[in-house]
């Protein structure tokens, strides 16, 4: 999701409609620099989202937007961030239902998230891949779900932090298959990741957008997408992940 100050609709509107290929000529916006907040560290899922819209924004509107990572609490330091800013279109924020839904049900925000920010744009949207370090004891999700049954609260997984995506995903698997570990949080799913990389944490949920390089290159091993189907992949690469809908305690494998 893009949210913008709400005093900036019309500047909004202009930009959505570059979509359709067209503006309004006689608008001046944007004359200038647009700032576009990422509430997450960089190399993040919503920071590669952001980073691409930013620039087809840039190329088509002949102004840089460029993206400024806000990470910390979830999402919400960056989502105040927006909506404090001057309502005058030259700022606007990428989230997603944690930052701009979520979060209103976890904290007690400073800001309100239906009157300071407005919606612009729904933007893509991604699966979870639940992967774990390379030399996991584990090799199928159901290995995965029966070792960490019997080694309650012994592994890590890194979090994009209190609320965020992976916060949230982890939290679900573990109340779906009766599992129990440590949630680490991190400003952001790009830092949690490089850990898991680097064997510092054991497992996460997280987006293909920022795990499947990681996959190839074998440096971290994959059980299951957390979607109905196959994601899509070049061929040879993740040929037979299994789709896993975890909904009861007898997923897919």
């Amino acid at each position: 999701m893009a949210a913008i100050n709400a005093a900036a609709r019309i500047a909004a509107l202009c930009t959505s409609l570059v979509w359709a290929g067209s503006c309004f000529a006689a608008e001046t916006y944007p004359d200038h620099k647009v700032r576009m907040i990422v509430p997450f560290a960089a190399g993040g899922p919503a920071d590669i989202t952001g980073r691409i819209v930013a620039d087809i924004f840039s190329r088509y509107l002949g102004q840089k937007f460029v993206v400024e990572n806000v990470g910390g609490a979830g999402g919400t330091i960056g989502a105040l961030r927006a909506a404090r800013a001057a309502p005058d279109g030259y700022t606007i924020s990428a989230g997603n239902w944690s930052t701009h839904v979520a979060n209103g049900a976890i904290y007690s925000l400073p800001f309100d998230l239906l009157k300071d920010l407005d919606p612009v744009s729904l933007l893509p949207s991604e699966p979870n891949l639940i992967i774990a370090r390379r030399d996991f004891p584990a090799n199928t999700l159901t290995e995965l779900i029966a070792w960490l049954k019997q080694n309650p609260d012994k592994a890590s997984a890194g979090t994009s932090g209190i609320g965020g995506p992976s916060y949230m995903a982890a939290a679900f698997f573990q109340a779906r298959t009766g599992t129990r570990f440590q949630l680490v949080p991190y400003r952001g799913a790009g830092p949690a990741l490089l850990d898991l990389v680097a064997r510092q944490l054991d497992i996460m949920l997280t987006g293909p957008a920022i795990a499947l390089p990681h996959v190839r290159d074998g440096s971290v091993k994959v059980y299951a997408v957390t979607a109905k189907d196959r994601i899509a992949a070049p061929p040879g690469t993740l040929t037979m992940l299994t789709p896993a809908i975890i909904l009861n305690n007898s997923p897919a494998t």
